[in-house]
């Protein structure tokens, strides 16, 4: 896989690395669209760390969301971290708004779940515009997955904040110990992107894609993107526990 080697050296020493163009320009007008739509239909607002508007669990709202999930470009990067039994811990979005401030930086691993050898977490940011620190394109902190620390320190600077800026279709990819938030944006139009989260088998969703998952859907999936959703017995069975995993 082309440049892969690479993205993980990345991923080793900085904590994040940026796929380039791992959607056509169309795949992302696609799904830009859609959640438009959805964020009128189900958006909330979002307070954590900083404003913005917030669309939960995208693979019950929209088949074009699908393939994001298992997307060959990105899987191979999650699963050298997390191993082939990953689970999508969820899908979501976080549209951020002309005026709404820089969020605040963060790890989305508890302090109690930091492991410098194997993470237990790993995200994905799916630019669906060109992300730029105008319009508030994720800031991450590199080399912050080794500090040892969830956060920043109390009443400490962060200098060094990278800011990847990358046409649309671009996916960051970062170790969930890696600090990271929402940009200000500071121009004048709204900035979408998804948020896939990844955890290790052992760990429960953080939004479940049970919950109000289209049945007359579920024969579309993959293999691996019902695995992934643990959902290879179907909708609506016991799911959460270690007996349900397989």
């Amino acid at each position: 896989m082309p440049n892969h080697r690479q993205h993980i050296f990345e991923l080793d020493i900085y904590g994040f690395t940026v796929v380039e163009n791992v959607l056509t320009t169309e795949e992302a007008a696609e799904m830009r669209e859609a959640l438009i739509r959805c964020e009128r239909e189900v958006g909330t607002e979002t307070a954590h760390r900083g404003t913005a508007r917030h669309v939960a669990n995208l693979p019950t709202l929209d088949r074009v969301f699908h393939k994001t999930i298992d997307h060959a470009r990105i899987l191979p990067l999650l699963e050298h971290y997390l191993e082939k039994s990953l689970i999508l811990g969820s899908l979501n979005a976080r549209i951020v708004r002309p005026g709404d401030p820089d969020q605040g930086l963060h790890s989305d691993i508890p302090l109690e779940m930091l492991n410098f050898n194997s993470p237990v977490m790993m995200n994905t940011v799916w630019m669906l515009d060109d992300f730029s620190p105008t319009n508030g394109g994720t800031r991450v902190v590199p080399g912050s997955h080794k500090s040892g620390l969830a956060t920043p320190p109390e009443n400490m600077s962060v200098k060094h904040i990278a800011q990847p800026e990358a046409p649309a279709g671009s996916v960051i990819v970062f170790n969930g110990q890696t600090w990271h938030a929402g940009g200000a944006n500071t121009g004048n139009a709204n900035r979408h992107a998804l948020f896939g989260h990844y955890r290790k088998r052992m760990c429960v969703f953080q939004v479940d894609p049970h919950d109000g998952f289209p049945p007359e859907w579920f024969d579309g999936l993959t293999d691996r993107q019902k695995q992934l959703m643990r959902m290879t017995q179907g909708l609506k069975t016991p799911h959460a526990a270690d007996f349900h995993f397989r």
